[in-house]
């Protein structure tokens, strides 16, 4: 028993061995990837020309100049900003370039240690070890800091001030310091004094008064007519470095300026939308510190001081990014809904999240001030004393399935989830994943003279096989009227909303298959656009020399490479594979697999027939471009198969605790047999 014993302890020992060595190269990995991300910041900061640093700085050459003079030379900061930034002109602009870029970046990684450090108790072991990586490469990719390390902002360090005051300065008076400098610098971030006060620390506070009236009146002593300037005309920076109704200013202010409100009204009403926004962040603010959760108050905090602020520009939103230390959800499924949507609206462009519809202009034009006030309003954030805090109720899989090849094994990680998935993470993974394929679709190579001599070697093959039938199908739809008509309604309506339609049925009621069909079609998708990406194509009705009658687009000057405003829409050369064809072919075996009836899946077959009947009739594919979306889609199919068995392993694990429906029934959702 002892040899036993001594035995599971060395196999223990080893093991915990074998972990930190995989966590530790792990963290050096992630510590690399933020490095490469620190270099390639740098390296797009430091293409600004070097004459071109000091007016970045906005701040006059000499002393009498104000700086707030209208013009391209206006100042952005508080005057105390600028009396510290001022002696700066006096260095050499290559010299101050580079200095200032590494210094920022610094700060950057200053933060994300100091915010990994700050994770409230109790924290795994592997994310406290990978946290501060993590975050550090996060922001390095953010939105706030790609704006913050351009020349003279600095936005970045009254964050790690703040930061430095709360997690690092044990003592009251110096904490309250460091706070006040960083209000100074960014007067809404006074708010942090008020924290401090409410949730105890009174002589903190009353030190960042202190502090943030005595910057004030240096400032006021040092540049009377700047200080004047800035707090009666421009007051917290409202009008510099932009106008306030532009999309730069992500604040309360800024959102009703650019919904139409002006004069009397509108600041009055703002008033009324930050007192609460003040009223409500504060109160959870202190609730969470209360609870052990400073990291995240501190985010609340900082969230709510941009929004409140007359001009809170994007640079100073890096607070949302911090407000991922808070838990929201009692599933582990719902776990990475909040993190994911966070680091999707500091990362990604609007137009990005959201499609340029005028409905959601409201909505895309506000989307960090949005993040902003939901961390700091609404977000139902987890305390510590929640039963779920720790042990979220687990995700419930299906039985591994062994791969039909044992030389491919299934991928660990990768295993069948019978649960649905959680709604607002499926909505922006198919947004972010269809625009993300829309900007490679259209960046793929677009060389007329390549795209055209593919489709020669295209149609000679065609040719060769006695398969060249697009010409006379596209003549005899043309001179058919209502056939026309058809495939032309067909082939601009339902390329996307089946698809949909589909997703949206699985969904609701076949959860285990929908991420089956979501996976081959995703992956699909990936292979065709290293397809357009690879082999341009020029489609039939792009060929001058063969006659070619566009059915949907209508005529196109040939003799003009641009083709008209089509090319400003998409990529005309982005024809091999089909996916046209290889979405309807998807949608066609996913209802013949899964469909009840047989009338459905007769309709599911037919589905992909009439679309590779309208690609051809309109001219817009080739014969072999339909056979290539069919390529696609197999391997997609292929692909899931490979990496988590055949798509029968879900029933299987479910039927053994479910009784088989009837019906209608059929399309109910599966429950899990066991959880993991």
């Amino acid at each position: 028993m002892a040899n036993a014993a001594e035995h599971s302890g060395a196999n223990g020992h080893a093991g915990d061995i074998g972990g930190s060595g995989r966590l530790g190269a792990a963290r050096l990995l992630l510590w690399a990837l933020a490095g490469a991300l620190a270099v390639r910041q740098a390296a797009a900061v430091l293409r600004v020309p070097p004459g071109d640093w000091l007016s970045g700085f906005h701040l006059p050459g000499s002393l009498p100049g104000s700086l707030y003079e209208a013009g391209a030379g206006q100042f952005t900061g508080t005057p105390f900003g600028g009396l510290v930034l001022k002696p700066l002109t006096g260095f050499a602009a290559p010299s101050l370039e580079v200095a200032w870029t590494c210094v920022t970046l610094l700060f950057v990684a200053a933060i994300g240690l100091v915010a990994a450090r700050a994770l409230p108790d109790p924290v795994p072991r592997r994310t406290a070890v990978l946290a501060a990586p993590v975050l550090t490469a996060l922001m390095m990719v953010s939105l706030p800091v790609r704006e913050a390390a351009s020349p003279g902002q600095t936005a970045v360090l009254p964050v790690l001030l703040v930061l430095l005051a709360v997690f690092r300065v044990p003592a009251d008076r110096p904490a309250g310091l460091l706070i006040g400098l960083a209000a100074a610098l960014q007067p809404a971030l006074l708010l942090f004094a008020a924290l401090l006060w409410l949730s105890g620390r009174r002589p903190a506070a009353r030190a960042a008064a202190v502090t943030f009236a005595g910057a004030t009146a240096l400032s006021w002593a040092a540049l009377p007519r700047d200080s004047w300037t800035y707090w009666s005309q421009h007051l917290a920076g409202t009008g510099l470095g932009g106008a306030p109704d532009g999309l730069a200013n992500q604040s309360v202010h800024g959102a009703l300026l650019r919904l139409g409100l002006t004069g009397p009204a509108e600041i009055a009403l703002y008033a009324v939308l930050a007192a609460v926004v003040v009223w409500i962040g504060l109160r959870r603010a202190v609730r969470y510190a209360r609870d052990g959760q400073l990291l995240l108050a501190v985010a609340i905090t900082g969230c709510v001081a941009v929004a409140v602020s007359p001009v809170g520009w994007r640079h100073q939103l890096l607070w949302v990014l911090l407000a991922v230390a808070g838990k929201v959800g009692t599933r582990a499924a719902d776990r990475p809904v909040w993190p994911v949507a966070v680091v999707l609206a500091l990362t990604l462009p609007s137009d990005v999240l959201l499609p340029n519809l005028a409905a959601l202009a409201p909505v895309r034009d506000n989307v960090l001030l949005l993040a902003a006030l939901a961390a700091a309003c609404a977000v139902p954030f987890l305390p510590r004393t929640a039963p779920h805090w720790s042990a979220p109720v687990p995700t419930a899989y299906g039985r591994p399935a062994a791969a039909r090849w044992s030389w491919v094994p299934l991928l660990p990680f990768w295993r069948r989830v019978l649960s649905r998935p959680n709604l607002l993470l499926e909505l922006l993974l198919i947004r972010v994943g269809y625009s993300l394929y829309s900007h490679i679709r259209a960046a793929a190579p677009t060389s007329r003279s390549l795209a055209e001599g593919n489709a020669d070697q295209i149609h000679g093959i065609e040719k060769a096989l006695g398969i060249d039938i697009e010409h006379a199908v596209n003549h005899a739809v043309v001179n058919t009227p209502w056939l026309e008509a058809f495939f032309n309604f067909y082939y601009t309506s339902f390329h996307f909303v089946v698809p949909l339609a589909i997703l949206g049925l699985l969904y609701w009621r076949r959860p285990g298959d929908y991420r089956w069909a979501r996976a081959s079609l995703g992956l699909a998708t990936v292979l065709a656009l290293a397809g357009f990406w690879l082999y341009p194509l020029a489609p039939p009705r792009l060929m001058p020399a063969l006659g070619f009658i566009d059915t949907v687009h209508g005529p196109q000057d040939l003799a003009n490479p641009s083709y008209g405003a089509m090319t400003a829409i998409s990529n005309q050369y982005a024809a091999m594979p089909s996916l046209h064809f290889g979405w309807s072919l998807w949608c066609g075996i996913v209802i013949v697999v899964l469909a009840p009836k047989g009338w459905q899946k007769l309709l599911g077959a037919l589905h992909p027939l009439i679309t590779a009947c309208a690609i051809v009739a309109t001219a817009n594919h080739w014969v072999l471009d339909a056979v290539g979306g069919a390529v696609v889609v197999a391997a997609g199919f292929g692909l899931v198969y490979v990496l988590s068995g055949p798509r029968g392993a879900v029933a299987l694990a479910a039927g053994a605790s479910v009784p088989k429906p009837r019906g209608a029934a059929e399309l109910g959702v599966p429950v899990a047999a066991r959880r993991r």
